[in-house]
């Protein structure tokens, strides 16, 4: 991977820039430009005008005619679409995962589910909806498969985006039902296994809707990874 001449390398600003739209920081709709995502990360506007390609391309960017890039903003039937891929997919992600749990460490996936529940204990809002979003991405990274792990990544940054916009409530993964999930992978009941996959989608979909939006400045994104790239540098 190509690094920048000072700051992170590509890889790495996507990390942080998804990151960013999973803790629910990166507002949907909002402007980027070149020169402030350039200083946030101390990096080449080269650098981040390849970044925005990239997340362009992914659907997790837009790009207008006029030039302006924007944070996507997926609409109500965007999301409902979204959502009915994702009903297509996990169940079978799981189903997968179960056929060969006797051959699968689970270590990296039981910690997280750990650092959930500790999130929801200390009550940081940010970092669960990130993490709750993050386990979706470690079933499928378990299968191997690479290309479902790119569509699953940016399908749970779109949702991620349409929860910000409309969800109903603070968490669409109540407790527990990753926890299930994970318990019938292990019992390689990849049939129980998928129909708490699609249930917990379903409980996720239930929870979007359109008449209240947070209101969020891009301003505030910013300042927070320019925060965090001094603090990486310094340590």
């Amino acid at each position: 991977m190509r690094k920048s001449q000072r700051g992170q390398s590509e890889q790495s600003i996507q990390t942080r820039l998804l990151q960013a739209i999973f803790e629910q920081r990166m507002p949907p709709g909002a402007r980027l430009t070149e020169e402030a995502l350039a200083s946030a990360f101390d990096v080449s506007r080269t650098t981040i005008r390849q970044v925005i390609a990239r997340l362009s391309q992914d659907g997790i960017l837009v790009k207008l005619p006029n030039g302006a890039t924007h944070v996507a903003s997926p609409s109500r039937h965007e999301a409902q679409q979204l959502m009915v891929v994702r009903r297509m997919i996990e169940p079978e992600i799981v189903k997968i995962l179960a056929s060969k749990a006797a051959d699968i460490c689970f270590d990296e996936l039981s910690a997280h589910l750990n650092d959930e529940d500790r999130a929801r204990r200390d009550g940081d809002r940010g970092s669960l909806v990130r993490l709750t979003g993050e386990f979706h991405l470690h079933l499928v990274r378990l299968t191997g498969n690479q290309v479902l792990i790119r569509l699953m990544t940016e399908l749970q940054a779109l949702v991620c985006l349409a929860i910000l916009l409309y969800a109903n409530g603070d968490d669409g993964c109540p407790v527990q039902e990753h926890r299930r999930i994970v318990t019938a992978i292990k019992k390689q009941d990849g049939a129980s296994a998928a129909n708490l996959m699609l249930s917990h989608l379903e409980h996720i979909e239930r929870d979007l809707k359109l008449d209240e939006k947070p209101v969020l400045h891009i301003s505030e994104a910013l300042t927070w990874l320019g925060q965090r790239e001094a603090s990486l540098a310094r340590s």
